[in-house]
């Protein structure tokens, strides 16, 4: 027995290692639901497999065999536009695996979450996906202990399994195309402390900023919730100040639509006096009356993502690289 604890479990993040590439594209090569590629990345990935005695996990083979083909998701609340597309990649990317996906809220309440967790957990779900986003949450460390399946989406505590979008190369793109623009006087509007992703949106905009030789004050950064109400609090704050910025990057598309509120109330108009930046590319943003410049969230691929990390190790992370999709809310500043 002791031999069989001690065994090291090969993981998809072994053979990616061993193979120089993805976690993704291995896990593509080895779905043996879909016909084999004959490419010599294809070739060479599964005889690594071969030679490493990588055997798909069984929950992912419970999912083929319809073990109980049932997926817990956990999320905030679904009136959040962000994780009502996330569920939805989810489920649809369930359903294409025949499986079944059943979603619980539980706002950002740690008891409603552990209740929520237990109720799924109560209905046999073959595992979990968690789109809770608070750092300090102490439900992947339970779960962990528990050994039950389960995947952190949209964030990662460097622990858990988790799969999401490259934010802080997000948060790059977005501050270089503001940059590149010929911005010189950015703010940033980011999301709570507490979430990873609103710590490496920031981390990639001071990056893209610094390379443009730009230094961005703390009077530019505004951390904030999520919600359209934040982002028209700290953009009439930023708008209000003496010397207001040429632009600004809210990171995610509830804050932009905020800002671009207050502009407006200001007598600002959007794409000319203010350029905005948003993320997650949610559909709205294409439909304002100024269509919205947004870094778009892969949200398809970062759950088929988390569906092959259930089972998997611990501190296996999967970052789906995101596209900025630029439109008429972001121009050159005026001379």
């Amino acid at each position: 027995m002791a031999e069989q604890h001690d065994r090291h479990i090969v993981t998809l993040k072994d053979v990616a290692a061993a193979s120089g590439v993805s976690i993704s594209t291995v896990s593509r090569v080895l779905d043996d639901r879909t016909p084999p590629s004959r490419s010599a990345t294809a070739e060479r990935v599964r005889r690594i497999a071969d030679d490493l005695g990588y055997r798909r996990n069984m929950f992912a083979s419970g999912l083929r065999r319809g073990a109980t083909g049932t997926i817990g998701v956990l999320v905030p609340r679904l009136t959040d536009h962000v994780m009502a597309l996330m569920f939805e990649a989810i489920e649809r990317t369930a359903r294409t695996r025949g499986a079944f996906a059943v979603v619980a809220t539980c706002g950002d309440d740690p008891v409603e979450e552990k209740r929520a967790t237990e109720t799924l957990l109560d209905r046999n779900v073959d595992g979990l996906i968690l789109a809770t986003a608070r750092l300090d949450d102490t439900l992947p460390a339970s779960l962990r202990a528990r050994g039950v399946p389960h995947a952190l989406v949209l964030r990662t505590d460097g622990l858990s399994p988790s799969a999401l979008g490259d934010d802080e190369a997000g948060g790059y793109f977005a501050a270089r195309h503001l940059v590149d623009l010929g911005h010189r006087d950015v703010a940033v509007i980011t999301g709570p402390w507490f979430t990873s992703s609103a710590r490496d949106r920031l981390a990639g905009a001071r990056r893209a900023l610094a390379e443009g030789g730009i230094e961005i004050g703390e009077d530019r950064v505004i951390s904030t919730g999520y919600g359209i109400e934040s982002g028209h609090i700290a953009g009439r704050t930023l708008l209000a100040q003496e010397s207001r910025p040429t632009a600004i990057f809210a990171a995610n598309d509830n804050l932009a639509i905020g800002v671009v509120a207050a502009a407006t109330a200001a007598g600002l108009t959007v794409g000319q006096d203010l350029s905005v930046v948003g993320y997650n590319d949610i559909p709205l943003a294409a439909m304002l009356p100024v269509p919205l410049t947004s870094v778009r969230t892969p949200f398809d691929q970062i759950a088929a993502s988390a569906l092959d990390l259930l089972g998997e190790s611990a501190g296996t992370v999967t970052r789906a690289l995101p596209t900025l999709i630029p439109r008429a809310s972001t121009t050159a500043p005026k001379a």
